[in-house]
């Protein structure tokens, strides 16, 4: 995998977990210290001390993992405040944001063709995959997808660090789809195309301070 390098500002680690937790949700330590891009040890013990300043919760389950408290939630946006003010990178990260914006259409329209296809009758039908030359098509769509966002990537992780995973884990992804393993187009609870450009998403209104639902007010 690429490293989290570049001349971006290096974020703290107590924020890129916490971080982590806000653009997912709910997650397990493997998948924090993913997004993260820290170690699965560094981000257990960086969890377990959050837990203890009631900054996170873990729940067992059928799906065990960690989310966010009130309080966590409120600590993060203070990180976040402290270091977008610190880093000045707010008017890179809106610039990197307008592309993505203008990309980010397509690849709604074509996670759609992938999940739904058409019938016999025109009509759309859940997509079986059982089509190879129509997959073979979405898949393609989807590599030029990629080709024009992942400069968007390089030059958000010319602002700040953490966004410089994004590139590699949604190249990781595609590379998975064009190898034949249709669960990494869409499908969530995994490190999908779909999944990964969502938390890209996420993290740049996050960022900017953004709510998803005014989003292009």
């Amino acid at each position: 995998m690429v490293g989290f390098g570049g001349m971006g500002h290096a974020s703290e680690p107590e924020f890129l977990v916490l971080h982590a937790l806000r653009l997912k949700g709910f997650a397990g330590t493997g998948a924090v210290a993913e997004t993260a891009g820290v170690s699965e040890e560094d981000a257990s013990q960086r969890l377990d001390a959050a837990k203890a300043e009631g900054l996170v919760v873990y729940r067992e389950g059928r799906i065990s993992g960690w989310s966010l408290t009130a309080a966590g939630r409120t600590r993060h946006g203070e990180l976040l405040a402290a270091e977008r003010d610190a880093a000045g990178y707010q008017d890179r990260v809106d610039r990197g944001y307008r592309r993505f914006l203008e990309i980010n259409g397509e690849l709604l329209g074509v996670c759609t063709d992938w999940q739904m296809r058409p019938g016999p009758d025109g009509q759309p039908i859940l997509n079986d995959h059982s089509d190879s030359e129509y997959d073979g098509k979405v898949v393609a769509r989807l590599r030029g997808i990629d080709d024009a966002v992942q400069p968007v990537c390089t030059e958000l992780g010319g602002s700040a660090q953490r966004f410089s995973g994004y590139g590699p884990r949604l190249n990781a992804a595609i590379e998975k789809v064009e190898g034949g393993d249709v669960d990494w187009f869409t499908k969530p609870m995994i490190d999908s195309y779909h999944t990964v450009w969502f938390e890209l998403h996420e993290d740049l209104l996050c960022t900017l301070g953004i709510e998803r639902s005014k989003e292009g007010h």
